[in-house]
């Protein structure tokens, strides 16, 4: 054989193995065009109904929150989240009045001891033997301890 002999069979074989690269090509775009059409046949923009049996897997997998359902509730979600935060904002708030209201019971019994420790202070000072002894130690003071018994005056009605 010579070598264009050989050229020639070699660029036969070079442009077999091209056609066949080529028709498997074609045969893969084909093939890729089918199954595009065949998923954009079975596409749809809704989620699939649920069956109406829920069990727990799909509530544990969140199968059960299409898109429909969510939709659907969407209100009832939000009123929970709000009845959620007002719960929070009311417990806060009774608590904080719960602290105050110790706060002023704390204060007011206070008060309640003063209150009292003047009182028995100020008993204690009244008392007749202390106030005779203050009238005796200031010499100044024009009161002084009678000497006779009071008077009965009787007035006829």
């Amino acid at each position: 054989m010579s070598k264009k002999e050989k050229i020639t069979e070699e660029e036969v074989e070079v442009r077999a193995a091209e056609e066949n690269v080529a028709k498997e090509l074609d045969d893969m775009k084909e093939l890729s065009r089918n199954t595009l059409q065949k998923i954009k046949e079975n596409v749809r923009e809704e989620d699939p109904k649920l069956s109406p049996a829920v069990t727990l897997r799909s509530i544990l997998g969140g199968d059960f929150l299409s898109a429909d359902l969510v939709r659907g509730q969407i209100g009832v979600f939000l009123l929970i989240v709000l009845f959620s935060i007002v719960y929070v904002a009311f417990r806060y708030q009774c608590q904080q009045d719960l602290i105050t209201i110790d706060k002023k019971e704390k204060e007011l019994l206070d008060a309640k001891y003063r209150a009292l420790s003047s009182s028995s202070t100020l008993t204690e000072k009244c008392r007749e033997s202390h106030v005779l002894d203050a009238l005796k130690n200031n010499k100044d003071s024009l009161l002084h301890v009678p000497d006779q018994p009071p008077y009965i005056i009787n007035v006829p009605e």
